[in-house]
């Protein structure tokens, strides 16, 4: 019987009024973690007749997948480590996504993917590194993180803007010509994490790289005295005209990926950043609650944006443990929200159906994976556990050079488009023009 299956059985006979739970209480946070895990699963592709494997449905995007399964690892590291059903669904999903150079550059994601894609990718592979995650024989959750930190750090931009990575990695794709916080910080967050698993101090210099031209740049600033993180901006005049919104997955990769290298380091000038992150970050909440400050919260907010509170709740779990002087800020904002997540998760025709307003002691109609996910992570930063390293147990095998001997296009700056790629395109666009006018003709009628 597949695991999905399993699932739509439960909900049948399974009638939920409301997630119950104790905050205080590692059982009861399991229990009702796994209740959003099943409305999770109920938008994965991977067990249904046809569906892609490490897919969500429609409208989610490839980073969602990466996003869920971060989340997932944990859940089944935290609370199901007996459950085999939920650790082959996690283990298929994300080696299936790999790629043929298991960089997580795969085919089927070349026309769309971004530099902030394989980065969130990336986060969820060296979750399952640092979580002991059952390792594929042939490649390691490690060495993959490595193909993935290699690849992206291989784009590192001089020519614009004097360094950074560009938001995309293909040429042909709307935001290529645009330096982001995100893109960036994954590459800062996935190299401080690596040197602090491998002990590799080559690691630490690019992510201490990457800080200073966020600083140099002015994409992390100074406000009133206050650490701020904007999205980015254009290369076009040296990444000066600035887009100011603040997002809260931005804040949280800065903020944890400063917090593993405090913990590797044990420089008080990042735990300095740290403590200048956390308190900008009161941005993010509302009466307690956190809350998507940018876009309003609830309709407001796309798909993207209603996600981003997943990857931040993760990230505050992490920064309390590895910095554990934040532990009493985050754990008050932590204990509040995801109390508030539980309340929400009460809607939808299965009863556990996640929403978007914490505050508000029910379920508020708003409704999707993003929800699920947000509320899941925040349940789970209730439990985090300390991530291992190779010295503490970490068993994910190491090979530095992972990535670097493919020969592959996506590992330059600028990807050329061949004559058989514009010949191709030209041919898409012909087809795409034929069905809008088809469709036209078939609305005239």
């Amino acid at each position: 019987m597949k695991f999905g299956t399993i699932f739509s059985i439960t909900l049948l006979v399974q009638l939920v009024v409301s997630v119950e739970l104790d905050i205080n209480d590692k059982d009861s946070i399991c229990e009702a973690a796994k209740s959003v895990v099943q409305g999770e699963l109920n938008y994965y592709e991977g067990t249904k007749y046809g569906g892609t494997v490490g897919m969500f449905s429609n409208p989610y995007y490839w980073w969602h997948a990466g996003e869920a399964f971060g989340g997932l690892v944990d859940y089944y590291t935290f609370c199901e480590s007996d459950n085999k059903t939920l650790e082959k669904l996690i283990y298929n999903g994300m080696y299936h996504q790999a790629g043929d150079d298991y960089n997580y550059i795969p085919s089927n994601q070349s026309m769309t993917e971004g530099n902030d894609d394989q980065g969130v990718w990336g986060m969820a592979v060296m979750q399952a590194a640092e979580r002991n995650f059952t390792d594929p024989k042939d490649h390691s959750w490690l060495e993959m993180t490595q193909a993935i930190y290699n690849t992206m750090n291989s784009r590192w931009d001089t020519k614009h803007c004097n360094g950074g990575l560009r938001w995309q990695i293909f040429t042909w794709n709307s935001g290529y010509d645009y330096k982001n916080s995100i893109a960036n910080g994954c590459l800062f967050h996935i190299a401080a994490r690596l040197a602090r698993f491998t002990d590799n101090k080559t690691y630490a210099k690019v992510a201490e790289k990457v800080w200073d031209w966020m600083e140099d740049v002015g994409f992390a600033t100074y406000v009133d005295d206050e650490l701020v993180v904007y999205d980015g901006a254009k290369i076009g005049g040296n990444c000066t005209d600035l887009t100011k919104s603040k997002w809260s997955y931005t804040y949280g990769i800065f903020l944890s990926g400063c917090a593993y290298m405090y913990n590797y380091t044990n420089d008080n000038t990042w735990l300095d950043r740290v403590d200048e992150i956390l308190r900008s970050s009161d941005f993010f909440f509302k009466d307690g609650y956190m809350f998507e400050h940018t876009c309003g919260g609830g309709s407001d907010c796309n798909n993207d944006e209603r996600t981003f509170r997943s990857l931040f709740s993760r990230c505050l779990g992490l920064t309390s443990i590895l910095a554990p002087s934040t532990k009493d800020t985050i754990s008050t904002w932590i204990d509040t929200s995801a109390q508030g997540a539980a309340s929400s998760c009460s809607g939808g025709t299965d009863g556990i159906t996640c929403g978007e307003d914490w505050s508000k002691g029910s379920w508020d109609g708003v409704y999707g994976l993003g929800e699920q996910m947000s509320a899941l992570e925040v349940m789970m930063a209730l439990i985090v556990k300390t991530p291992l390293t190779a010295d503490t147990g970490g068993s994910s095998k190491s090979n530095v050079n992972a990535g670097t001997n493919t020969g592959s296009e996506e590992n330059k700056n600028e990807i050329k488009v061949t004559s058989q790629d514009k010949a191709g395109a030209g041919v898409l666009t012909a087809v795409v023009l034929l069905i809008i006018t088809g469709g036209s003709i078939w609305m005239l009628f």
